[in-house]
């Protein structure tokens, strides 16, 4: 892993780890990752969206339960993929759009697909 803290780390699924997403957080680091289908979460403000986003909803929000649960506040974005499947996105960035969000985890799974 580079140390750099400019740079945006894309996660698929099999990397999800709390205390990871709270390590990076606490030092600097921005992430992007999919969270599972099965994750609780607790939303503490929904923002708005624009009329014609592809983005389904853009919460801050808590993860995790109380045995397991992150520290940090997130936001969670939810997606609809190319297949018509939703995606759950959670990221500690706050300062770029829903839809610029969304569109770097398109970009990672068409990174993926061109190294198959």
């Amino acid at each position: 892993m580079v140390d750099d803290k400019e740079y945006m780390y894309v996660f698929d699924l099999g990397y999800l780890d709390y205390e990871r997403f709270d390590r990076m957080t606490d030092e600097g680091f921005f992430f992007l990752s999919r969270l599972r289908k099965n994750a609780v979460i607790r939303e503490l403000e929904a923002f708005k969206l624009p009329e014609d986003s592809d983005v389904i909803t853009n919460q801050m929000v808590l993860i995790g339960t109380t045995q397991n649960r992150a520290e940090n506040i997130f936001r969670l974005l939810k997606v609809i993929d190319s297949k018509g499947n939703e995606l759950r996105l959670i990221t500690n960035r706050f300062d770029l759009d829903a839809e610029e969000i969304s569109e770097m985890y398109k970009s990672r799974w068409a990174i993926e697909l061109f190294f198959k």
